[in-house]
């Protein structure tokens, strides 16, 4: 199959499970506990992975005990991290979620106290010849930097961006990468409660980009770089179980699709299905 590395974080997730969403001062308890990794990019990999790919990831650890956790887990998805940096110092990101079980909502405190990853440790880096490069738009003036230097490389390989929420300076990777990845709480915080109305307007950042938005119940709308508009429904599942990672696991079922040249229309069709049936279990295997 197809080569992809990827750039961004990797976290601890401590998810607890309750029947309803806690008010505030209030004591509650958790009917399950699930320990897992995380970090979008690292989840994205590993459902590619599951589609034997070759994946890489690059980020930053330490030397904290949960550093051991996450790298097992790379190891076991058969991500391989000899790209990322290791710190002797910090303490590895932790997301401590709550999910509520009645409406399949979760509500994340993030932890960390590492740097993000720096262009000037990137550029030393023997990076491989990779089909598809997909970054976290995180401290968007080091990953610019990245995405150029990538571009630079390996101008033929295709370039991705996820963009989550807002961050300062972000307009600064607009107009870089082959492909952007929104999701509905950055359209939200922008201004739109419409997918189609909020890719038009970022239309106008990226022109020869295409675009997509993930809008949960209502599928996934995209904008392509030939103006052509594409949108599917969503798939969800009979029960709820966990939505944590459904729009990593819809970015990996696009560049699944794409790499399988499959056409727009029906990798946009087969990200919502992948997406859908992640929310029906916890986690991210047997996905496929």
């Amino acid at each position: 199959m197809a080569s992809v590395f990827g750039v961004g974080i990797a976290t601890v997730d401590i998810i607890n499970s309750v029947e309803g969403y806690p008010d505030e001062d209030a004591e509650v308890r958790a009917s399950t506990q699930h320990v897992s990794r995380g970090g979008n990019v690292c989840n994205t990999l590993t459902v590619l992975s599951q589609f034997k790919h070759k994946c890489y990831w690059s980020g930053i650890t330490c030397t904290d005990s949960d550093t051991h956790f996450i790298l097992d887990d790379l190891q076991k998805n058969q991500i391989d991290y000899s790209y990322a940096q290791h710190l002797n110092s910090g303490k590895v990101p932790t997301s401590y979620i709550t999910l509520n079980r009645l409406s399949g909502s979760r509500t994340i405190v993030h932890y960390r106290n590492l740097p993000e990853l720096s262009y000037q440790f990137f550029r030393t880096l023997k990076i491989p010849k990779c089909d598809w490069f997909h970054f976290e738009a995180r401290e968007i003036n080091e990953t610019r930097r990245m995405i150029e230097h990538v571009q630079h490389i390996y101008p033929e390989a295709t370039i991705s961006v996820e963009i989550e929420k807002e961050r300062k300076g972000l307009e600064g990777i607009f107009g870089l990468a082959d492909l952007y990845f929104f999701s509905k709480a950055f359209a939200l915080h922008s201004g739109f409660d419409n997918p189609l109305e909020f890719l038009a307007h970022q239309k106008i950042n990226s022109p020869h980009a295409d675009l997509t938005c993930t809008w949960g119940e209502k599928g996934a709308t995209a904008l392509l770089a030939d103006g052509s508009i594409i949108e599917s429904t969503a798939f969800p599942p009979t029960q709820i179980v966990d939505t944590l990672g459904a729009g990593d696991t819809f970015n990996a079922g696009i560049i699944h699709a794409r790499l399988s040249d499959l056409d727009w229309q029906q990798a946009l069709s087969f990200a919502c299905q992948l997406a859908g049936k992640k929310c029906g279990q916890m986690g991210f295997q047997n996905l496929t």
